[in-house]
Parts: structure tokens; sequence; C-alpha cells
């Protein structure tokens, strides 16, 4: 077995030992085992996402291979990793798939620092929590994603017409207007 292969071996005899699948936290810290380091994962990171990506690039050319031989199929996510029976009818490695693309490129992994790192967490938690933020905006402006094309325009008139309304010099409500004004600043870093 040459030193290339030794981590896919590694990987596919953990692979298994458990029919069940293995999430990549899981997988990550069993080969870490089996290669006798910590039993934890790194903290900084950039040095997790060099293992996360150098785990996920091992992954899609087993995949690839195990496909090839006709062995098994193998299903690659971050919450399951898992051997399945082989199935010869699998259309789905023929197409492309942007992620297999990705990993299979080391180029990604060579030119990726860590301000890059924290660029995709930061875009990752934006859209995680901003789902939420952002239809809580558009309910507050009393505007529908689904009705047309929205633009910061738009959206521009419903904020100006909605504090002329709720504005105090006018009647209105300070807290609404409050309301109006931080829907409109949450909007705003969704339609540049």
């Amino acid at each position: 077995m040459t030193e290339e292969t030794a981590p896919t071996q590694q990987l596919l005899d953990l692979l298994r030992t458990a029919p069940e699948g293995l999430s990549e936290y899981e997988l990550l810290l069993r080969l870490s085992r089996w290669q006798g380091g910590d039993e934890r994962l790194p903290t900084d990171t950039l040095e997790l996402f060099r293992s996360h990506f150098l785990l996920f690039h091992t992954l899609y050319r087993l995949r690839d291979q195990l496909h090839a031989e006709r062995q098994a199929s193998l299903q690659i996510s971050p919450l399951c990793i898992r051997l399945l029976p082989y199935q010869g009818t699998e259309s789905a490695l023929s197409e492309r798939e942007p992620l297999r693309d990705y990993y299979l490129d080391l180029t990604h992994l060579r030119d990726t620092g860590a301000d890059d790192v924290d660029k995709m967490l930061g875009a990752f938690w934006m859209r995680l929590q901003g789902a939420e933020d952002k239809q809580h905006a558009l309910a507050t402006l009393e505007l529908d994603e689904q009705q047309g094309t929205l633009d910061l325009a738009a959206i521009r008139q419903r904020y100006r017409q909605l504090v002329s309304l709720h504005h105090p010099d006018r009647g209105g409500c300070t807290q609404q207007l409050q309301r109006i004004n931080s829907a409109m600043e949450t909007l705003q870093r969704y339609y540049r």
C-alpha cells in the first residue's frame, strides 16, 4: 500500500465499520484517533478548513474509485457519510457536480487563506441567521418577495411611505418607527 492510498484505505475501513454512516465530525475524530492524534479537532479555523477540505477531497476520490470498480456507492454529506451498495444506474457521477469539482481542485486548498475562511464563515452565518431576519424585516415593511421583482428602490419607496405614516410628528408611534428603521437597515444588507 502506497503512502497516498493509506489514508484512503483507513477511511474506507472506518466507513465499513459504521454501516449507518458517520458525520464529518465523527469521521474526522476517528481518523485522528486512528493516526494517534488528539481526540479533538483543530480550533484554528484555517486548520479546520484544511482538515475538512482534505477529507472531502479524499471522499470524492474514493467515491469515484468505488464506482469505477463497481464495489460500492458513497453518500457524501457533512451530516452523513456512508457506504451503500453499488448502484450501476447512478447518473449522479456522470453529471457535473459543483461540490465534487471544488474539492477535487487542490488549488482551492492552496489558495484559501485565513481571511478567506473567515469570509466564508461570515457568509454562512449571515445566510443561516439572515433568512429569519430578512423575512421579519420584509414583514415589518409589509413587503412580499414573491410578489414580483423586489429591489432596493421598491424597498426604499415602501420605507418612505411607512416612515411618513408612522412618524411621531404626524401622530405615529416611536416604537413602530424604530422597527421600520431597523427593518430597512437589515434589508439594505441583502438588496444592494
